[in-house]
């Protein structure tokens, strides 16, 4: 006598909860991504023990090669020469409300006497302008 089975088993698979990973792996990574900050300059910042929470109106970036980069808020950075820097400059003069500042991000193989220009040419204009560091390691604190 033989027995039968009273369900017959399939051979399909239920993607409705893979296709839920999916999508909230897709939402964890659009999420996460705006917490990056894009830049595709290579600078490799000093380190220093003094950080600010403060976030900078304008930046200004300058690589290895004392390529000149600017950008207003989070915008992404465009190449300028040292007289478009002097635009950019008195536009960030006209933009602020007075407790914003520039942020320079300097390599730090920028000969010293480069940055001093890029310092001066912000005081000739009134700016407030600070040089930007990535933190030193915990060990070397004082």
């Amino acid at each position: 006598m033989a027995l039968k089975r009273q369900y017959d088993m399939t051979s399909l698979f239920s993607m409705a909860s893979m296709t839920d990973v999916i999508f909230l792996l897709l939402i964890f990574f659009m999420v996460t991504s705006t917490f990056v900050f894009p830049t595709a300059l290579e600078i490799n910042l000093p380190q220093s023990s003094e950080q600010t929470a403060i976030k900078p109106s304008a930046r200004v970036y300058v690589d290895k090669q004392l390529a000149i980069y600017a950008s207003f808020a989070d915008e992404e950075p465009q190449h300028v020469t040292t007289e478009q820097l002097v635009t950019f400059l008195q536009l960030t003069r006209s933009n602020e409300s007075g407790a914003e500042f520039i942020a320079i991000y300097a390599d730090e193989e920028v000969p010293y006497g480069e940055l001093v220009k890029i310092l001066d040419m912000g005081a000739r204009h009134g700016l407030k302008m600070v040089l930007a560091t990535k933190p030193a390691p915990a060990s070397a604190r004082p």
